[in-house]
C-alpha cells in the first residue's frame, strides 16, 4: 500500500464513488493501478473488497485526504481551499465575513495568513504576476466599454436607465443576464466515464457541441453590441435625432442590417444618404428659385423673407377656426381674442382668467409674478404654470432642480416619488409633474 496523502486538482468536483455510486467525501480511495480515468472508492466499498472489470481488491491504492498541512502548520489543505473560496466569496479585506464563512479560524489568523502566503510570499508573486499578464492578454478584448463618462453610470435594478442599457454592469463589463442564459443547465449533469457506450458518449458530445454553438452565439451577439456601440441607448438615439426624420425613418429599417456589416461601414451607408437627402432639398430649393425667375443668392434672401411673411399671414387666418369652439362662451372668446391680439402685437399676454369650478366657488385668480425673483429665469410655458398654480418662481426652480437630480438618479420617476420629495399640495404636484413630463425634463419611472 502506498500511504500517500493527495487530492485532485479541484476537490470541489468529486466523481461519484464507482461501488454505491454516492458522492465521495473525504478520505477515500483511488486506485494507483487503474487509469487513465481515476478509480475511486469510499471507505465502505473499499473495505468490502469491491471489483469491478479491471480493477482488483489486491490493487495499489492512495488515500485521498486534504487532512495536511501545505503552506504552515495548523493550516490543513481543506482549510486553504475554505480560505480561498471565502475571500472569493466574501471579498479581500472583509476578514470577519471570511472568518465566520471558515468556522475553525479567527478574523487575525485569516488574515495574517492571507498576507502572509498570499500577498508578501515571494515564492508566489512571480507566478502571480505572469498570469495576471497571461489574463490581460486573453481578455483584452472581452470587455465591453463604456465610454461616456470617468464614472460609469450604475443605475438601480429594474431601473428605466438599467432596462435601457439592457442589464449591462458597467463597473463588471457584463451583463446582469446572458443571451440564452440556462445554456449551461443542459450541460451541467453530464459526466464522461470510461464503461459509457458509443452511442451515449456519441449524444454526450453531441450536447457539448450544441452548448459549444450556443456559447458562439453569444459572443457574436456581444461583439456586435460592443463594436456597433448599442450599450449607451439614449446617447444613440440622441445621434439618431440629429439625422431629419426622412433619414430617420432610413436609419430605423436599416438597424437590422448592422449585424452583417462592420460599424464602420453602416454609418459610411447610413451618412451617405443623409447626405444625398441634403443635396436633393438644396436642388428642389435651387430649381425653386430659378422658377420664380430669382438669379441671385442675393435676391433668394429677400424671397424667404417675403415668402416667410406670407406664410405668417395665411396661418393668422387660419387660427381664427380656433374661435368655434368657444363661440357658445362669450368671456371665453373674448379673451382668446385679446390674447391673439396681445400675440399679434408682440406682447405676452397676461392671464387674467377667473375660472368657476363646478360648485359654483371662484377659484384664486392667477398669481402676478411681476418683481417676483427667479421670474427672468423661467420660459413663457414655466412663467403660465407659476400663474395657474400660484407658486413663486424661486421655488418652483428648486422642486425642477430636485425632481430633475432624483430622475437622473432613478433613471426615471414615478408621480408618487415626486409626491414624496415635494412636500405641497398634491394636485400642485401632479400640474408640475406633468408639466415636466411634457417639456422633456424628466421621464416616467
Amino acid at each position: 500500500m502506498d500511504r500517500l496523502a493527495s487530492f485532485g486538482n479541484d476537490p470541489f468536483e468529486k466523481p461519484p464513488c464507482r461501488g454505491c455510486s454516492t458522492y465521495l467525501t473525504e478520505p477515500y480511495i483511488k486506485c494507483a493501478e487503474c487509469g487513465p480515468s481515476p478509480f475511486l472508492l469510499c471507505l465502505q466499498c473499499f473495505t468490502r473488497g469491491f471489483e469491478y472489470k479491471k480493477h482488483q481488491s489486491d490493487h495499489k491504492y492512495e488515500i485521498m485526504t486534504s487532512d495536511f498541512p501545505v503552506l504552515e502548520p495548523g493550516w490543513t489543505a481543506q482549510e486553504e481551499m475554505s480560505l480561498l473560496e471565502a475571500v472569493m466569496d466574501c471579498g479581500f479585506g472583509n476578514w470577519q465575513d471570511v472568518a465566520y464563512q471558515m468556522r475553525t479560524k479567527t478574523k487575525e489568523e485569516c488574515e495574517s495568513h492571507y498576507m502572509k502566503n498570499f500577498i508578501n510570499n515571494p515564492l508566489f508573486s512571480s507566478t502571480l504576476l505572469s498570469l495576471r499578464k497571461t489574463k490581460d492578454s486573453r481578455f483584452a478584448e472581452g470587455a465591453i466599454p463604456f465610454k461616456p463618462s470617468d464614472d460609469p453610470p450604475r443605475p438601480t435594478f429594474d431601473s428605466v436607465l438599467s432596462r435601457d442599457m439592457a442589464g449591462y454592469m458597467p463597473a463588471r463589463a457584463d451583463f446582469m443576464e446572458e443571451f440564452d442564459n440556462y445554456a449551461e443547465w443542459d450541460l451541467k449533469d453530464i459526466d464522461f466515464v470510461d464503461d459509457d457506450s458509443d452511442i451515449l458518449r456519441a449524444l454526450k458530445l453531441a450536447v457539448v457541441d450544441i452548448y459549444h454553438s450556443r456559447l458562439k452565439e453569444r459572443q457574436r451577439r456581444k461583439k456586435i453590441i460592443r463594436d456597433h456601440g448599442l450599450i449607451n441607448l439614449r446617447k444613440f438615439q440622441m445621434l439618431e435625432r440629429c439625422y431629419p426624420r426622412e433619414v430617420q425613418e432610413l436609419y430605423d429599417v436599416m438597424r437590422r442590417f448592422a449585424r452583417v456589416v462592420g460599424p464602420t461601414e453602416h454609418d459610411k451607408f447610413i451618412e451617405s444618404h443623409a447626405l444625398e437627402f441634403e443635396l436633393k432639398r438644396e436642388i428642389r430649393r435651387l430649381q425653386e428659385y430659378r422658377r420664380a425667375g430669382i438669379k441671385s443668392f442675393c435676391s433668394a434672401k429677400v424671397y424667404e423673407r417675403v415668402k416667410r411673411m406670407r406664410e405668417d399671414e395665411r396661418r393668422k387666418r387660419t387660427m381664427l377656426c380656433d374661435v368655434l369652439q368657444y363661440i357658445q362662451d362669450g368671456r371665453a372668446c373674448q379673451q382668446w381674442l385679446s390674447k391673439q391680439a396681445a400675440i399679434d402685437a408682440g406682447i405676452t399676454p397676461a392671464v387674467t382668467t377667473i375660472t368657476v369650478s363646478a360648485t359654483g366657488r371662484r377659484s384664486a385668480p392667477p398669481l402676478n409674478l411681476t418683481g417676483l425673483p427667479g421670474t427672468e429665469k423661467l420660459n413663457e410655458q414655466e412663467k403660465e404654470l407659476c400663474q395657474v398654480v400660484r407658486l413663486v418662481p424661486g421655488a418652483y426652480l428648486e422642486y425642477k432642480q430636485a425632481l430633475i437630480n432624483e430622475c437622473r438618479r432613478q433613471g426615471g420617476l414615478r408621480l408618487a416619488q415626486a409626491r414624496a420629495l415635494i412636500k405641497i399640495d398634491v394636485n400642485k404636484t401632479r400640474k408640475i409633474y406633468d408639466f415636466l413630463i411634457k417639456e422633456g425634463y424628466i421621464t416616467k419611472a
